[in-house]
């Protein structure tokens, strides 16, 4: 399996209205480091899984709708806790709608909250194993 990662960041604002989150409970801040991986079991006829500038240009698609934002008011997540896990799957589900998904086998999403934790969610892909 060739695997391409791409990496970015974004600063968002959010509370997790539960006690089970402590002082997480408030509103806080966090800096999310945002590690995107795409999968295919076979290379394009130019020997790459994508190109970089393009896996690159639709991270930052995908993160500017989340940048400086309050998630407590992003529309998308009315009822949803904003989790790290829970923003990384809306993260590759925002990034499954922006590429043909038919030649790779999955998307890897993860979210480093600081160097000792992270999350992350995975998407597999029904693929055909054809050279793009």
């Amino acid at each position: 399996m060739y695997r391409l990662t791409v990496r970015d960041h974004v600063m968002i604002a959010h509370s997790l209205p539960d006690p089970f989150f402590g002082p997480a409970q408030g509103l806080h801040g966090a800096t999310l480091v945002v590690e995107v991986t795409w999968r295919r079991r076979e290379l394009t006829q130019h020997a790459v899984v994508i190109d970089i500038g393009e896996a690159t240009a639709i991270l930052g698609e995908v993160l500017d709708g989340l940048r400086y934002k309050n998630l407590d008011e992003h529309p998308d997540f009315t009822g949803v806790l904003s989790t790290t896990e829970a923003v990384a799957r809306y993260i590759a589900d925002q990034l499954s709608t922006r590429f043909d998904t038919a030649p790779f086998a999955g998307l890897d999403v993860v979210l480093r909250e600081h160097p000792d934790a992270w999350a992350g969610y995975s998407v597999e892909f029904d693929s055909a194993d054809v050279r793009g």
